[in-house]
């Protein structure tokens, strides 16, 4: 198995476990991220964001399958399934992973999933009526970062 095939490995086995640490650990301190949700993460902000989403969840169950990689590249399919916070419905996104490396560590991590089918099962009719909409999706952006903020202003106090 090639090693960086093992880092996403490790990098997705760490996220079962919600160890975030070890995630973080997995990212170049370069890295950007990107989904439909945060799309543009750089750096420590990567592992922040999933420190977040990790403390936040209850009930986040992961798996992940189809791992590949090279020397330059890889990706896998990953699902998580859990209640949304903002609704408490049930969401189970299924995402495609696209990864580059640098100096055996993940330096580009892109996840891309269907915002509409995301959002129509968080947010039910709403996001079944309007989820094709950019309107929509700017501002769960615009609402994920504030949340974000407010997420690392509290981790600088403690």
């Amino acid at each position: 198995m090639h090693p960086n095939q093992v880092l996403i490995e490790r990098f997705y086995t760490a996220f079962q476990q919600k160890d975030f640490r070890t995630m973080q650990q997995c990212y170049h301190p370069d890295v950007r991220f990107s989904d439909p949700v945060f799309p543009k993460l750089k750096g420590a902000e990567a592992g922040l964001m999933w420190e977040m989403l990790l403390t936040r969840s209850n009930d986040l169950t992961i798996t992940f399958s189809n791992v590949q990689a090279d020397y330059r590249s890889g990706s896998c399919d990953w699902e998580a399934t859990y209640t949304f916070t903002g609704t408490g419905r049930k969401v189970h996104n299924v995402i495609h992973a696209e990864f580059l490396f640098k100096n055996d560590l993940i330096s580009r991590h892109d996840d891309h999933f269907s915002f509409y089918t995301w959002a129509s099962q968080a947010l039910g009719l709403t996001g079944k009526l309007l989820g094709w909409s950019r309107f929509l999706e700017e501002k769960i952006q615009r609402k994920a970062a504030d949340g974000f903020r407010k997420f690392i202003q509290k981790q600088a106090k403690s």
